[in-house]
């Protein structure tokens, strides 16, 4: 029999993309944490977290393995989900760190590995529950856009447990993200003078602060909650609410002109994202946080309070389906509903010229 002493033991974590973003901030909540024994963080250049052991190094570079013999639970945030980034190169880095990881904690026996993808893997579409159960089926289409990234992060999972059946693997799918840092479709979305809705749906909204999502990557460290766990704040914003809230006013389209429209925009390079991640501004997709729920977990912020907080960081930022605008575009872009909504006649005439010369 294992002695309690010995069982109890605080694992040793280590945190990969620890130097900046959601990996900072998780690193910064586990640093002086008594949970565990010992703070590793991971990045390709040395952050300014104190009181852990910075080891730097790519997390793609095969040789990881060595570096986490003495690591008994790997938290993996490193990735690009830049929406200015190269679709192909975004892709090739992420898939190559999400298999670098899993292989080299196989292959070191760590434990567990934590990622993080996304709830837009369940899809948005009319037609769905709400909210969705964490064990809906993954509907979300593979394209070239982040969404695609996080499908294929998640058939790496699938195989890895196959391969390696001894590892544990528990994948993180927050809902829409907020807080400082943040910029997303999602975000963009509400950096337009209208909202964009088509004519017969209406979208519900969920949000997931960067603080409850690091406070459920802690649990999901210590093995508190394990499998597939969906994150997010109680419940859901109706559009109406949304609308009252911010103060924006919608403007309806019909299905087929709003995503017609946007792909012809994806095509011309007018906008960062393919038509099918405005589904995920149309469409509903709230997430019911079962697991998190089951084990006493509560959001620290409401949907109200996170919604505010991402109308507040947007102030003075200018954007139409996902395109960031400044300068004369984007007073252009705040003269009409048709301008705010699906870009203008304008910048189509520009994208083609630039095109054709």
């Amino acid at each position: 029999m294992v002695p309690t002493s010995k069982r109890l033991r605080p694992p040793v974590v280590a945190v990969t993309g620890a130097a900046s973003g959601i990996g900072r901030a998780f690193l910064t909540k586990v640093a002086s944490s008594a949970d565990f024994r010992r703070v590793v963080a991971i990045d390709d250049q040395r952050g300014d977290v104190p009181d852990v052991t910075w080891r730097v190094l790519d997390v793609r570079d095969p040789l990881l393995a060595n570096r986490i013999s003495d690591i008994d639970v790997l938290v993996h945030l490193a990735g690009d989900y830049t929406l200015g980034s190269d679709p192909g190169e975004r892709r090739a880095y992420n898939l190559r760190a999400a298999q670098t990881v899993l292989t080299a904690c196989a292959a070191a026996r760590v434990r567990r590995v934590v990622l993080v993808t996304s709830a837009m893997v369940y899809g948005a579409a009319p037609d769905n529950e709400v909210p969705l159960p964490e064990d809906s089926a993954v509907a979300a289409e593979l394209d070239t856009g982040i969404v695609g990234d996080y499908l294929e992060i998640e058939a790496l999972v699938r195989r890895s447990l196959r391969s390696h059946p001894g590892l544990e693997v528990t994948v993180l799918r927050p809902a829409v993200l907020a807080g400082p840092g943040v910029d997303s479709v999602v975000t963009r979305h509400f950096e337009a003078p209208r909202l964009l809705t088509v004519k017969g749906c209406n979208p519900r909204w969920q949000f997931c602060h960067i603080d409850d999502l690091v406070s459920a990557l802690e649990l999901a460290a210590l093995g508190t909650v394990s499998g597939v766990v969906a994150v997010g704040s109680e419940g859901w914003l109706e559009q109406e609410q949304v609308e009252e809230i911010s103060g924006l006013r919608r403007f309806e389209l019909p299905a087929g002109l709003t995503f017609g429209t946007a792909q012809r925009l994806h095509r011309l390079g007018v906008t960062p994202a393919p038509a099918t991640d405005l589904h995920y501004v149309v469409y509903p997709w709230v997430v019911d946080c079962a697991a998190l729920r089951a084990a006493g977990w509560k959001p620290q912020w409401t949907n109200e309070a996170a919604f505010t907080q991402l109308l507040e960081l947007r102030e003075g930022k200018h954007a139409v389906v996902g395109r960031r605008l400044s300068g004369k575009e984007a007073t252009l872009t705040a003269a009409g509903a048709t301008v705010a909504v699906l870009g203008t006649a304008a910048i189509v005439r520009v994208a083609r010229k630039k095109r054709r010369s």
